[in-house]
This record gives C-alpha cells, sequence and structure tokens, in this order.
C-alpha cells in the first residue's frame, strides 16, 4: 500500500521537460511509481488542475541562528521550500571560542541584519566546533531538510582572535589551523565554504568582516582541505571593490578564480546589477563565462526579482531616521509618532533639515545607504508604494518621484506625507538593485543564464528591511505568469529551483519527480498563486521584529513522504533532518 497517492495532477518533474498528466506515489519517504497508478494508498490527493512540483531547493539563507529556535524553517516552508542551505556569506556560529559568542552575534547583526537581542535570548550555545554545532543542531526534528557551509568570518575569529577582527594577515599556521578546522567540518558531513569580501558588510559596531580582505594566500589554503573529498560547495559574494573604484575589479575577480582553481569544487557568486555600478554585471558574466570555457566550475547565484529593501517607520531603515527632528521621536509607538509627524510645524521643521550619516564607526549601516540617502531625487523614480497587493515590478508612474511631480512637491516631502499617515504603516518597496532601468528585464535576461543558479533570498536575514524568501512563489506568481517575450516557460522555472540546484550541491537523491528519488514535493494551484503584502510581526527571541510573507496556492508540501504544510498551515510533521554531505550522501 502507498502511503500517499497525488492523483491526476500536471507533474512538471524537475528536469526541464514539457509538464504532463500522471499519478504519482509515495512510500517510506520516496517516489515509487509514476504513471497511471492502481495501487490502494493511505492518503489520495485528488490534484487534478494542480502543478506537482520537486521541492525547492534554497541554496541561500541565513537560518544559522533561527534554526537553534524555529524548527519549521518560517516563512520558507509557506513558499515550496524543502531544503535550505545555510553558512552563507562567511558569518554563522560556528566554530567559537567559549566566552567569544558575542562577538559572532555581532557580525551577524551587522550583517545580516538580526536583532543581537534575539540571538541572544534565543541561541542555547552548545558547541565549540563546527561538528559539534551540526550535532546539535540535528538533535531537533524540523520541517524542512537543510545544510550547513562552513563560514569564513568564524574560522578566521577562532584562530586567530584579536588578530582576526584587526584584519591581521593570516600566517602561514594561522591558514594551516584554519584548514585544519574547515577539513574536519567537511569530513562531518558539511556541505562547503563561504566567504564574503563585500563592502557593504560591517558588523554591529560598523567594521569590515574578519575575512573581508582575506589574501590569496589564505583563501587557496582553505580551499585546499577539499583535496582528496568528493563533495562540498565554495559561496563567495564580493562586490569587487566597487567603492574603491573600477580599477580593482580585475584582481578581486582573480581571487574567486584562485578559489576556484584550488578547491576544484563547483563556486557560486553572487550576480547583480548594481546601483552605483550598473554595467559590473556584464563584466561578470564575461569573466564567468571565460572560466567556464578554461574548466572551471563557476555558477551564478541570481535573484528572481529586484534586491532592495522594505521601508516604513518602524522597519531597520527610512529615509527619515537620520534627521534629527526625527530622532527626537523614534522612541514613541508607532502611531503616536505618525500622529507628531503629521503636525504641520514639526513637518516643515524636519524637511528643513539635512539627514546625519548613517555609516561609519560604530554602525553596522553600509555606506552606499548614506550615498543613495544623499541622491533622494535621484532615487525616488525607484521608490514605490507597496500597496496592499504586493507589486515587485512597478513602473516609474508609480514612484515616489511621479508622485512628487504630479503634487507639485518634493520627492522627499512625498515619502514623509506617505509613511505617516493613517496609523504610520504604510510600507515603501525600493528595489536597490536589479531594476536600474525602471524594471525586472534584466532580472529575466539574467535567469536565462545557462550558469544561473536560482538564489540570493536571504531568508532568514536583514529581518527589518526584506522577505525574500518569497522568491520562489515569485517565479511561479510573476514570471510563469507573464505573457509575451518575458513569460518563462513553467517547466524552466521549475528546473532553476530544483534539479540545478540539487546537482550544484551534490544532492543526487531529490530534486527531480520519478521512481527512486526523495518524495520532496509540492502541489500548487495555480489559480491561486501568489503574495500578500509582508507583514512585519514580534515572533523573534525577546519580541524582536521580523518581516514575515505567507503565500497562497500551496495545496500540500510534502517532506521525504510526509506532509509539513497544507494551505498554508503548518502540519506537525517534523522529517526534515540534517544533510550530511560526503560518503553519508544518498546515492
Amino acid at each position: 500500500m502507498l502511503d500517499w497517492l497525488i492523483k491526476g495532477g500536471t507533474v512538471v518533474d524537475g528536469t526541464g521537460a514539457a509538464p504532463y498528466v500522471a499519478d504519482v506515489g509515495v512510500r517510506d519517504g520516496h517516489i515509487v511509481e509514476v504513471g497511471t497508478i492502481a495501487t490502494a494508498a493511505r492518503q489520495t490527493l485528488q490534484a487534478q488542475g494542480l502543478w506537482i512540483t520537486p521541492g525547492f531547493i534554497d541554496i541561500h539563507t541565513h537560518y544559522d541562528g533561527q534554526a537553534t529556535w524555529d524548527d519549521c524553517f518560517t516563512p520558507s516552508i509557506y513558499h515550496g521550500v524543502t531544503t535550505v542551505v545555510m553558512g552563507n556569506c562567511g558569518v554563522g556560529f560556528a566554530p567559537v571560542r567559549p566566552g567569544h559568542e558575542d562577538d559572532l552575534v555581532k557580525l551577524m547583526e551587522g550583517v545580516e541584519d538580526i536583532p543581537g537581542a534575539a540571538l541572544h535570548e534565543g541561541i542555547r550555545w552548545s558547541w565549540e566546533s563546527f561538528p559539534q554545532y551540526m550535532d546539535a543542531l540535528a538533535a531537533t526534528p524540523r520541517s524542512l531538510d537543510y545544510l550547513v557551509q562552513v563560514p569564513h568570518d568564524p574560522l578566521r575569529m577562532y584562530v586567530m582572535g584579536e588578530r582576526a577582527l584587526a584584519h591581521t594577515a593570516a600566517t602561514a599556521e594561522d591558514i594551516d589551523d584554519m584548514r585544519a578546522l574547515l577539513r574536519e567540518a567537511l569530513k562531518a558531513g558539511a556541505a562547503g565554504l563561504s566567504t564574503g569580501r563585500s563592502d557593504n558588510h560591517r558588523t554591529s559596531e560598523g567594521k569590515d568582516t574578519p575575512a573581508a580582505n582575506a589574501s590569496a594566500q589564505e583563501l587557496t589554503g582553505l580551499a585546499r582541505a577539499f583535496e582528496g573529498l568528493n563533495h562540498g560547495v565554495v559561496q563567495v559574494v564580493s562586490d569587487y571593490n566597487l567603492l574603491q573604484g573600477p580599477g580593482d575589479f580585475d584582481a578581486e575577480f582573480e581571487l574567486v578564480q584562485t578559489l576556484a582553481r584550488a578547491s576544484g569544487r563547483p563556486l557560486s557568486l553572487t550576480w547583480l546589477q548594481r546601483d552605483p555600478g550598473g554595467e559590473q554585471f556584464h563584466q561578470i558574466q564575461a569573466r564567468v563565462e571565460a572560466a567556464v570555457r578554461a574548466g572551471l566550475p563557476l555558477y551564478l547565484q541570481t535573484a528572481a526579482r529586484g534586491i532592495g529593501v522594505i521601508t516604513g517607520l518602524d522597519a531597520s531603515f527610512h529615509p527619515f531616521m537620520g534627521f534629527p527632528g526625527y530622532k527626537e521621536l523614534a522612541h514613541l509607538p508607532l502611531a503616536e509618532r505618525a500622529a507628531a509627524l503629521r503636525e504641520p510645524a514639526r513637518k516643515a521643521r524636519i524637511l528643513a533639515e539635512k539627514s546625519e550619516p548613517l555609516a561609519g564607526d560604530g554602525s553596522a549601516v553600509p555606506p552606499l545607504v548614506d550615498i543613495l540617502l544623499g541622491q533622494i531625487e535621484r532615487i525616488s523614480a525607484r521608490m514605490f508604494p507597496l500597496g496592499r497587493q504586493p507589486d515587485y515590478a512597478p513602473t516609474v508612474l508609480h514612484s515616489f518621484y511621479a508622485r512628487a511631480r504630479q503634487a507639485g512637491t518634493s520627492a522627499l516631502e512625498s515619502l514623509y506625507d506617505y509613511l505617516c499617515a493613517n496609523g504610520g504603516d504604510d510600507l515603501v518597496y525600493f528595489p536597490i538593485f536589479n531594476y536600474n532601468d525602471g524594471s525586472l528585464a534584466t532580472v529575466r535576461t539574467m535567469l536565462d543564464h545557462p550558469r544561473a543558479l536560482s538564489g540570493l533570498s536571504d531568508a532568514g536575514a536583514h529581518v527589518g528591511t526584506v522577505c525574500d524568501a518569497s522568491f520562489s512563489t515569485f517565479m511561479l506568481s510573476h514570471w510563469v505568469a507573464q505573457s509575451g517575450a518575458q513569460a518563462m516557460p513553467l517547466a524552466q522555472a521549475v528546473e532553476m529551483m530544483t534539479r540545478r540546484n540539487a546537482r550544484y550541491l551534490g544532492l543526487n537523491d531529490r530534486g527531480v519527480i520519478a521512481a527512486g528519488m526523495r518524495a520532496d514535493l509540492n502541489a500548487i494551484d495555480p489559480a491561486r498563486i501568489g503574495l500578500p503584502l509582508p507583514a512585519l510581526v514580534r515572533d523573534l527571541p525577546a519580541g524582536g521584529r521580523r518581516f514575515v510573507q505567507h503565500a497562497s496556492g500551496y495545496v500540500a508540501t510534502w517532506v521525504a513522504g510526509e506532509q509539513v504544510q497544507t494551505q498554508g498551515t503548518i502540519t506537525p510533521a517534523r522529517p526534515g533532518r540534517l544533510v550530511r554531505m560526503g560518503p553519508a550522501t544518498p546515492a
């Protein structure tokens, strides 16, 4: 007898092949039959008209801290995701010297905008080494499967202590020690190594991340940890010294290639259309293509839409947080703050002020924020009311630039009036990257690249400014639903989020609907797939705030054959596990 019979759905099998109508039979956590099935089942889903897809694989999350208190990986579970990868961008919580946990909290709080108070209260530190961290996570049953990468910054801090925080060059002995720790973690099943080299990443004290300027010798030395192993990936984020000038691009990209050559493992790097530096993504593409022709296994992590922020009076950022007049009110409850801001005299005073710098020593705010806020009239053409039904591809006609011109005011005043209207809970969408031309045309082109991986959701991070865990739902509700030249075939979108990511990671047991594969599955109603407005909720430890976005249209999600959500409601099932790579990797 089958455990589940999914009857008569439209199977989008993850291979990129055309969808077809079939039954899917599940037993003991695996797909055992696809076709016309007469075998009896304990539970049956009549799936006529539904898309049946493999579970989605999110390769770029930051649930490293949240995983210690949340066994469901919200909000990813609402968006058809069945496997998540943590430990990206070089930041995480292991290894750690006893007594130095706060250093890692400051790092994650600054780089990934996760409240330090939530991390301090939520994390129960019971490990020192990375394998011990993996064991601690593995002790808790979860809704979804997950993999962990070894982050470079904690490695450096564990070995070098204060010298790492001071950005001292690693000695040969330091590099040997870091390599040994990395290799220990890889042999325990870690999924790979991540490193961050972005000017936009800062600790909560405004300092560069410890490994941001690691040398070629250090990177090469770490990469040698993969020697003799048949698993592992490398993840790199860099903006290629964009703020220092265009002449540094080649030298920085050569470091990426050096890491790929030395490791011999698949390496993915962040691919964005930045602002400033809107043409840099062409340089990255050209260099990756040349490297691939030369035999290097490079991939491009690509977002499903613009990369930016949601701003509002209660969000982590908004345009007025540096104004002295606003700071006087920042402590007030939201509705009272909004009412005070509407007072005509106060409004006139604030709009006559200049914002004080937000970045700098003692601040986790990246320099880019001050650069952009100094150009508010220009960037207002890419700032939009999010609305009650979020539009992630708005035109300039809906921007605050256009609203200001129509009202005969400045863009700053238009933003001010909008944010303090009503109860102060209206939100602004500002796609900083991938939207330079006022559309998602560049993103659509990126998604078609043969080396593109569906990634960059940052699920679990930037909790007060971003909720891009919904990328998978957006792929279906926006790109597949498009008409005309920008429409993406359903099979292509599903293949990107399933088999392609699974094969990059070396996961051979999932990502495809076929007999013998894990029963990680979604049943999706194409008539209802969509995204509501993100909600700012206080459900983190210590009352911390985060944006959570649900989804409509997911009739059911299964992990290893157990239903973990139905119609947006999480079930009690906890079949998820830590996936240990290497010899234990499922065939």
